[in-house]
Parts: C-alpha cells; sequence; structure tokens
C-alpha cells in the first residue's frame, strides 16, 4: 500500500509554506518531502512521520530547539538544522524512536533525552556550545558515521542512565574532553576516531562504564583516557565474581585494539577507585606516562604497548592494583615501570627495554609479581628495590642495565630460576630484609656477580655465577648471608670474598677457574663452609687474612699449585677435607689437629698408601671456639646490663630469663623437650625508662644462646603496622614481620594498635595478623610490647590470642632523682665533661623538683638536661671573650667542668 505523502515548498501551486503545517496534515506514516530553501520554524514532532530533503533545505531555529521529537518515529533525512543560541540544544530528541539521517546541525548540540531512542547517520554537529551530543536521563542512542567538531564544551556527553553506541565516528576539535561518561552512563565506541581535544579524548567518571573497540585517540590536551571515581568498578567486580575468582581485574571501562598517541598528559590514566582493562592497545608519544594508575584504581593490561613516551610507561601508585599479560614497554624517557605507594602488581611474560632511567624501580610499599619477564637495555638499573618495596621474580631475564642487573635496597626480594646478565654488578643487595636468590644465573658483570652489602642477610640457593671481572660473590662487612649449592665459574677476582665481620654460612657451593682465589677470608672475616668443592684457581685456593677464622668442613681442593694460604693470625680449621692434584697440600695436615693461627711455614707431605687413616676430630674441640665466643658474648651483654642506670627489677628479671633460656637450650641439645616457655614480653613502663635498650639486650642474650639467629632489633609502631584502607594492614603489618625474623620485633606504644573506643579500627587486624604470625614463626622471632602500664592491660585483653602469648611482662619505674643525676654523670663521661660536687648536689634539687608530669622523658629528660648545660657553658666561656690565646692559656676546667650557673632555669625543660 502506498503511504500517504505531504509537500513543503513555498510560493509553489498545492504545496505547504511550512514544514510545521505539513506535519501536521500528514497522516501517521505519511512521508513529507520539503523542497529547497530557508524554513524558520522550530518543528516539533510528535508521531510516524519521515521528512525528506530535496535538495539543500535549511531549518533555523525560530524560538528554542530548532527540532523537537517527543514522540513516534520520525525519521528526518538531508537538512541542515541551524541555531543562534549555541548554549540550546538545537535538535531535542525527547521521546519515541527519532533518525536523523545525513543532516547537519550547527550552532546547537544535539541533545538526547528522557526515554527516547535514537539514531544519527552519516550526520555532522559543527561550532556548538556546551557538549555537540548530549544524552541524558535513560536515553538510548545510536551513532553511525557521526561526526562532532568545533564545539566549545565536551563533544559527547553521556551521563545519568543513558547509553550510547557509535561505529565510525570523528569527534574532533572541541575544546572540553571529546568523550565523557558520568553517572551510571555507557558508552560503546567502535572504529572512531577522537582528535584535538582541548582536555581529555574520553573521559569515565562516576560509576560510568564504556567500551572502545579499534579506536584512535589523539593530540588531546589532556589525558588520551581518563577514568575517575568509581568508573567501571562495579562492573568490574562483577565480571572478577563471574570469573570465579581466577585474579582476573574485570573490565568496567575496556579499550580493544586502541590507539592512543600525541597527549598532553599521560596516555591512560586511571584514578580513585576506576577500574580499566587496556586489551591489544598501543600507547605511544606521550608527553606525561603512557600508562598511570593511582588511588584505589585497579587494571588489567593485555598485550599492551606502552612506547616512546616521554616519562615512564606505567605508573602505578597509591594502592592500584595492576595486572599486565605480555606487555610491552619500551623506549622511555623515564622508567619502564615506576610503582610507589603501597600499590599490587604482576607482570607476566611482559618486556622492559630501552629506558632512560631504570627499567623497573619499586619503592614505597610497592610489591609486584613478575613472572617470565624480559628487561633489558637501562642505562641504570634493571630491577630496583627500595624503601619497603617487595620483589617476587620467577623465571625472569634481565640484560643490558649499566649499574646493576638488579639492586634491592632497603626492600625485600625473592628471586627464582631468573637469568640475569651484565651491569658493573649482576646483584647487588643492601637491606634489613634477607632477600633470596634461587637456582638462578648471574653471568658476563663488569665488577661482582652478587654483592651483599654491610650488614645484609641473603639467602642464595643453587645460584651460578659466571664471567664475572671481579669477584664472583662478595660478601661485604657484617653481612649474614646463606649459600646453599651453586656454582661459581671463571671470575676475574676470587670466586668468593667474605669482609671483615662476615659470617656466612656456606654449604655445597663449587668455585672453578678463579682467576685468583676461590675463597678469600679477608681480616675479620668468618664463616663455616661445608662440602665445598674448590678447583682450577690461580691463587691458593684458600686465602685467610689476619684474625680471620675459617672452618672447612669436607670440602675438596683441585687442581691448584696450593690449597691454603694463611696469614699471622688467621685460624683456619679442616676436617674431613679432601685434597687431589695440588702441588703444595696444607688441609691435610690441619686434620691431624693443626689449628694454630700462623702463616704457612711447611708444607705437611701427602698421606700415601697404607699410611694410618687420619683421626676424627673431637666434637669437644671442634665446639670449643664458638662455646668461648658465646661465652664471651654474654658475658659482654651482661656487663652492659650492669652499667645501665637503675632498673634493678628489670635487671633481675633478664638475667632470671636468661638463666631459663639457657636451661632450654640445653635440654634442647641433650635431645629432651623444651619446657613450656613464652619468650614474647610486655615491657610496661613511661617514655625513657630504657625500654628500647633492654629490648635490644634481651636480643643479644637470645642470639648467643643460639635460640634467635641474629638477635637484632626492628623498632616499630603503628604507623609502621596499620594501613589507611581495607586490605593493607596484613600486609604491612607482615613485612615489618619479616624484618624481625631472627630477632626481636620491638613495638613500641602498642596499646595504639587498639584505641579505645573504636572497635572498626584496623588495628585489630593488625593484632591478628600478629598473632598467627607469631605462631607461625614461634622458634624465629621475639615479639616485645612496649608502653604505658595503664594501657598494655587494654592491649592484651582485646584479643584471646595476644594475651596467651604474652604471659610475662616487665615493669620499669620512673627513675629516682640521684639515678638521674648518675645519668647526667655518665653523658658527661662520654663528652669529656665533668661536674663539680656541688653541681651534683644542684642537680639532685634539680631534678627533685621537676614535675613528673605527661611530658617529663625520665632519661630522656635526663639527657636534655645535660644538652642544656653544654649548651649554657658555651655561652658562659664564650662571654670571657678570651680569644684562641687566652683558651689555650686559661686552666683546663673551665672547658670542661659544667657549674651549678650551668643548669636550665627551672621550667624551661
Amino acid at each position: 500500500m502506498r503511504l500517504a505523502a505531504e509537500r513543503v515548498a513555498p510560493g509553489s501551486w498545492g504545496g505547504h509554506r511550512t514544514i510545521g503545517s505539513a506535519v501536521r496534515a500528514a497522516k501517521p506514516g505519511a512521508v513529507v518531502t520539503v523542497q529547497a530553501g530557508t524554513y524558520t520554524e522550530s518543528l516539533v514532532l510528535d508521531r510516524d512521520v519521515r521528512l525528506v530533503a530535496k535538495g539543500v533545505v535549511r531549518l533555523v531555529a525560530a524560538r528554542g530547539p530548532a527540532l523537537t521529537v517527543h514522540a513516534g518515529h520520525a525519521e528526518i533525512r538531508g537538512f541542515t538544522v541551524e541555531s543562534d543560541t549555541t548554549r540550546e540544544p538545537a535538535v531535542l530528541l525527547r521521546g519515541g524512536e527519532p533518525e536523523l539521517r545525513e543532516c547537519e546541525i550547527t550552532g546547537g548540540r544535539v541533545e538526547i533525552a528522557g526515554t527516547a531512542r535514537a539514531v544519527l547517520a552519516d550526520c555532522a554537529v559543527r561550532r556548538s556550545g556546551a557538549a555537540s551530543l548530549r544524552l541524558t536521563g535513560t536515553a538510548r542512542a545510536v551513532l553511525e558515521n557521526v561526526t562532532l567538531a568545533g564545539g566549545t564544551g565536551e563533544g559527547l556527553r553521556v551521563e545519568d542512565e543513558a547509553r550510547v553506541e557509535a561505529a565510525g565516528s570523528l569527534i574532533d576539535g572541541v575544546t572540553g574532553h571529546g568523550v565523557l561518561v558520568t553517572g551510571g552512563a555507557h558508552a560503546r565506541l567502535s572504529r572512531c576516531e577522537v582528535r584535538a581535544c582541548g582536555e581529555s579524548a574520553v573521559l569515565v567518571a562516576g560509576h560510568a562504564t564504556a567500551s572502545l573497540d579499534e579506536c584512535r585517540l589523539h593530540q588531546a590536551g589532556g589525558q588520551g583516557l581518563w577514568t575517575r571515581d568509581t568508573a567501571g568498578r562495579h562492573a568490574a567486580d562483577a565480571a572478577r565474581d563471574a570469573a570465579r575468582g581466577d585474579g582476573a581485574v574485570g573490565h568496567g571501562v575496556r579499550l580493544r585494539a586502541c590507539e592512543i598517541f600525541r597527549t598532553t598528559g599521560a596516555g591512560v590514566l586511571a584514578e580513585d577507585g576506576s577500574a580499566i582493562r587496556l586489551d591489544d592497545c598501543h600507547v605511544h608519544h606521550t608527553d606525561g606516562a603512557a600508562v598511570l594508575l593511582t588511588g584505589e584504581a585497579r587494571g588489567e593490561l593485555v598485550s599492551l604497548r606502552a612506547v616512546d613516551c616521554a616519562d615512564s610507561a606505567l605508573v602505578v601508585r597509591g594502592t592500584a592494583q595492576v595486572t599486565a599479560r605480555e606487555c610491552t614497554l619500551a623506549r622511555t624517557g623515564a622508567n619502564g615501570l615506576y610503582a610507589v605507594g603501597e600499590p599490587d602488581l604482576a607482570l607476566t611474560g611482559c618486556t622492559v627495554r630501552d629506558t632512560a632511567y631504570t627499567a623497573v624501580h619499586l619503592g614505597g610499599s610497592a610489591r609486584l609479581d613478575a613472572r617470565d619477564c624480559l628487561v633489558t637495555g637501562t642505562p641504570e638499573y634493571g630491577l630496583r628495590v627500595t624503601a619497603r618495596a617487595e620483589l617476587l621474580a620467577t623465571g625472569c631475564e634481565v640484560s643490558g642495565a649499566e649499574l646493576a642487573a638488579v639492586v634491592v635496597e632497603d626492600g625485600d626480594a625473592a628471586l627464582r630460576e631468573c637469568r640475569l646478565t651484565g651491569g658493573r654488578d649482576g646483584v647487588r643487595l643492601r637491606t634489613s630484609h634477607r632477600p633470596l636468590l634461587a637456582r638462578c644465573t648471574v653471568s658476563e658483570s663488569a665488577e661482582n656477580g652478587i654483592r651483599v652489602g654491610p650488614g645484609t642477610g641473603a639467602v642464595l640457593e643453587a645460584v651460578t655465577v659466571t664471567g664475572s671481572s671481579g669477584a664472583g660473590i662478595l660478601l661485604e662487612e657484617e653481612s649474614t648471608a646463606v649459600v646453599r649449592d651453586g656454582t661459581v665459574t671463571a671470575p676475574g677476582g676470587s670466586g668468593l670474598v667474605v669482609r671483615a665481620g662476615a659470617r656466612p654460612e656456606v654449604r655445597g657451593l663449587t668455585v672453578e677457574d678463579a682467576a685468583k682465589n676461590a675463597l678469600y677470608v679477608d681480616e675479620g672475616g668468618k664463616g663455616g663452609y661445608e662440602d665445598c668443592r674448590f678447583s682450577g684457581s690461580r691463587f691458593p685456593a684458600v686465602y685467610a687474612a689476619a684474625r680471620a677464622d675459617v672452618l672447612l668442613r669436607r670440602c675438596t681442593v683441585t687442581g691448584t699449585e696450593s690449597d691454603l694460604l694463611r696469614a699471622e693470625g688467621a685460624t683456619v680449621r679442616a676436617e674431613d677435607c679432601r685434597v687431589e692434584d695440588v702441588t703444595e697440600p696444607l688441609l691435610p695436615g690441619l686434620d691431624h689437629g693443626d689449628r694454630t693461627p700462623a702463616a704457612r711455614t711447611a708444607t705437611p707431605a701427602r698421606r700415601t698408601p697404607g699410611a694410618p687413616e687420619k683421626k676424627e676430630p673431637d666434637a669437644e674441640e671442634t665446639g670449643e671456639r664458638d662455646e668461648d665466643e658465646a661465652a664471651a658474648r654474654l658475658a659482654g651483654l651482661h656487663a652492659e646490663l650492669d652499667r645501665l642506670v637503675g632498673l634493678d627489677g628489670v635487671k633481675r628479671e633478664v638475667l632470671t630469663l636468661t638463666r631459663l633460656m639457657q636451661m632450654v637450650k640445653v635440654r634442647q641439645d641433650a635431645g629432651l623437650a623444651p619446657p613450656p616457655l613464652s619468650r614474647h614480653l610486655v615491657f610496661a613502663g613511661n617514655a625513657g625508662t630504657g625500654k628500647t635498650t633492654v629490648a635490644r639486650l634481651y636480643g643479644g642474650f637470645l642470639a648467643a644462646l643460639g635460640l634467635l639467629s641474629r638477635g637484632h632489633l626492628v623498632e616499630t609502631d603503628r604507623g609502621d603496622l596499620v594501613g589507611e584502607y581495607v586490605g593493607h594492614t596484613a600486609p604491612r603489618t607482615t613485612a615489618v614481620f619479616k624484618r624481625a625474623l631472627g630477632g626481636v620485633l620491638f613495638i613500641d606504644e602498642a596499646y595504639s594498635l587498639v584505641p579505645e573506643g573504636q572497635a572498626t579500627d584496623f588495628g585489630a587486624e593488625a593484632v591478628s595478623t600478629l598473632v598467627k604470625l607469631m605462631e607461625d614463626h614461634r622458634d624465629e622471632i621475639v615479639v616485645i610490647v612496649a608502653g604505658y602500664p595503664s594501657e598494655m592491660d587494654r592491649l592484651l585483653g582485646s584479643n584471646a590470642g595476644l594475651a596467651s602469648r604474652f604471659t610475662r611482662t616487665l615493669h620499669f619505674e620512673d627513675y629516682s632523682s640521684p639515678e638521674l643525676v648518675r645519668i647526667v654523670e655518665y653523658q658527661a663521661a662520654r663528652h669529656e665533661y665533668t661536674c663539680a660536687p656541688e653541681t651534683l648536689e644542684a642537680l639532685h634539687g634539680y631534678f627533685e623538683t621537676l614535675p613528673r608530669g605527661e611530658r617529663f622523658g625520665n632519661g630522656r629528660s635526663a639527657r636534655q638536661v645535660f644538652q642544656r648545660m653544654t649548651e649554657r657553658h658555651a655561652q658562659r666561656v664564650a662571654e670571657l671573650d678570651l680569644g684562641p690565646a687566652g683558651l689555650a692559656a686559661a686552666e683546663p676546667g673551665l672547658l670542661t667542668t659544667l657549674l651549678t650557673a650551668d643548669l636550665p632555669p627551672e621550667g624551661t625543660l
């Protein structure tokens, strides 16, 4: 059936003069043809109708929008719609199912609102004010080959609960954001281009979502993609739950096969609590970072190529969470990956290369789990771990780093089955944590293969070091490395170098073809070396400098001119060691009891066939030196404890505990079960009463008894243990706890973990985490909680597990006035001052009158008094104006004696 038709042709016979009159006359579904011309009217449609332009038809707004659709299926084809009011819509689609095809709208925006279901195809909106195209309410729109250009606001704005699908469209040269999706709206863009925007190309805010496929975002005055608030988060959580906890981050804001380039800001910025997924995207030539996540944002990056950016390729801050698979971060003006704050990252199969700064930098409390990644080409470090950061690397390859392939400074790391090539040092460790290298290969370093810094504990398991120009493994002063198995091949220096005070435990290490010694123990170095094999070294296989103390057990030396060279004062003990193809063997003679610390003076003959078997060393004899050292250390600790002023009750408690612990050790050595005894303590006392000092000594006692491996003290408080967000307290507490393993964890003001009247405080999570860790590592650590006496009972009552583990409390009494005077005397002697007798008497009176309120610091107050006295003394002497010559000729006591005049005035402390 042929539809009814109406014709608009001003001045022509049989036609309507206005479009409005033709529409009113048209029957439902009629076609209205409009002849070329300019029509100044505000057209309102509320029925099924089709308007078709014949020639150039200009619809100019008389007042309000030029075209309004309230209802019905209205199709408008080939119109040019114009408005002079740029802040108002030129086209308002409020309902129905309107379609605009081959239309051009200028001077005002297109607004799709209410319940409208609109289609725009082959249309253009130019030079509008505010947004070129705006969707609000629950409107839906499909855009096909639409151009939004030259507007003074956003190009496409989608808000409330509106939805838009755009394909093959262009947003060009708007002054605001190219695309803004906010509220609970959703935008889906396919094969679209957003370019030359004044602000971000795409901004997704509120709790909106967006999906971009095969789009190009470029030349933005801000970011290419910017997500904020909780954009995409709810959809991401739903997607993650649907995946049944497979660990993937959802894709509430998803980009697939998109290209982002030449942005003034970051290529991609995700902040607050937003969630993004970038799949097979290419981000390049950005003035800022290629991808930046901060706040609590989540990101999933798959096959991302982030390259040629002026800043870092991937920056992660705050508490953001990122997973990346098969990504490339390359050719950057800064780092490849830069992570600080408390983020959590997982990289699998990624490549980081050709960076201007360190390839991967971890700071703050960042945590990275890297698997099967390649890092190469940096003038600094390949992997750098600083502050409280943690690195877990498995199967990774690092090469082409000029300074070091891996460096750990204060942070923690565990590397397994990694291949590390080049750098001045292959691996450099300097931290209070205990990094692990397991089944790793370190090769071709310009200086040392593995360098364990001063005071650092490290575990090296089955590590292979080849071709280092310096030492294969260098253990610096006071380090405590554990080396199990492993091989050092053809080092340019010595295979294993042990500096002064280092105390390594080495078992099963093989050193082959060292250019110098296989094992070099520097002056004052120590350590036990078991089941090691040293072959082909050009210098004596083992060198012990003066005061070195070396125990070799079941070691083998082959293919070298000399097996041992000792400096005068060195002690070398050997048990069950074998020597083969050695011109001048000494080790077999040590098996016969030669433990005299002397340089080599004779060459013992090899045992010939038929000679008597060597006598097994006496167990008592081999342990004699260790026992002597432990006894000397205990005596020193007792002397240091005795020197503390006051604290008589605390001293008795510590000595009692020491005797109990000695009995525990004796029973353990005898194979008997230890008595039920908790090593954890509560220190109750006011500020400045010596709690930290006693905690350090207590750790030393347990280490000397062999009940703790290191005995070091890690002091912490609520700020280090409790996070600011849900889920961040347990990792922070665990990291601090791990630093204290083998020693003492001292928690000052521990009662602050359970603030009074705050049941939902995160401190409770820290307490629960501590209780579990104390149970899991009951024999590896001592935990001491300290604080004001009145508060500690509340702490113990907050958690039943905590109370059961802290059964002994040491009470630290305030210092009396005579004890405070003794502290001042001690400080004066340390700094080469003396106190006149009248000064000591005046000091006693001064402390008697000193207020003992909350600000009173006990020993700290005494030290402050001494400092003020030295300041007043210096001022008094300076006022004499004696000059250098006069001071030199003055009585000696002038420069060293503190007088009553030097006491600070009352009330000024």
